[in-house]
């Protein structure tokens, strides 16, 4: 990919940065020029090759791996990170998961707190720890991964899933308006269909998404580049005028 200068020297930390849209994501802000540290809760392997890979390109580079749900270890990641970079410039909120499909009728109160809890509250775990360090730059950037399921409500068994993902889009917006005075942008993406994750592989039939993929008006499913390129975007505008935005990539099967 073509080089992001603004991006030069930059300390980003990237949660779930070692699996799916989020390893894309990383090697994006590597490619540009960024020092990373990569968050990783399974992905310990990955992880390790994407700190080489930002090392061999003389950038500083770190691992860590957590349980983000757990609010002292999401403050130790946030720590560890400044440790080892010097400071902060640009979160990734990437972490999440669907977990399972489940209906209203199936649904469980630990199962519900279980995805809001991977979702949502380790969202705010991070983003709490992270900003006053990113407070002290004069500019700097947030951006968070919501879902097109946050928008329509998503495919039936998604439920909890689309309301965090929903939550998302709001705590965005409202984070934007608290951050803002501090030098701090808050933006998200809301990703449609992204084959070739983890995400799909494991929660997607192959039917369900050649029939989502034949409603896409640009008639091809997304990608974890078409993700990540969006993301570099938002954080790249770090003195930019955007925040409190939600950038759609979905290729137009909704917009608003």
């Amino acid at each position: 990919m073509k080089s992001n200068t603004k991006l030069v020297g930059k300390n980003v930390l990237i949660t779930a940065g070692a699996q799916g849209i989020g390893e894309s994501i990383t090697k994006h802000f590597i490619d540009s020029g960024a020092n990373v540290a990569i968050h990783y809760f399974s992905s310990a392997e990955t992880a390790s090759q994407l700190m080489e890979y930002a090392i061999s390109k003389g950038q500083k580079a770190v691992t860590i791996g957590g349980d983000l749900t757990i609010e002292s270890q999401a403050n130790a990641m946030v720590e560890k990170t400044v440790e080892m970079l010097g400071s902060l410039d640009i979160l990734i909120n990437n972490a999440g998961s669907l977990v399972a499909r489940k209906m209203l009728n199936e649904m469980e109160a630990d199962f519900w707190h279980e995805v809001m809890d991977i979702n949502l509250t380790s969202m705010m775990f991070v983003t709490k720890a992270a900003s006053p360090y990113l407070a002290k730059n004069n500019n700097s950037s947030i951006v968070n991964l919501a879902s097109l399921a946050g928008r329509k409500g998503g495919h039936p068994g998604s439920l909890v899933y689309s309301t965090s993902k929903g939550a998302i889009l709001t705590f965005t917006r409202a984070l934007s308006s608290e951050l803002g005075p501090q030098g701090i942008r808050v933006n998200a993406v809301a990703p449609g269909l992204i084959l070739g994750t983890s995400f799909h592989n494991t929660h997607t039939t192959k039917e369900s998404a050649a029939e989502t993929t034949a409603g896409i008006p640009i008639q091809r499913a997304g990608n974890a580049d078409d993700v990540a390129r969006a993301v570099i975007y938002l954080a790249s505008e770090y003195d930019g005028f955007i925040t409190g935005a939600t950038l759609d990539i979905n290729g137009g099967v909704y917009n608003m």
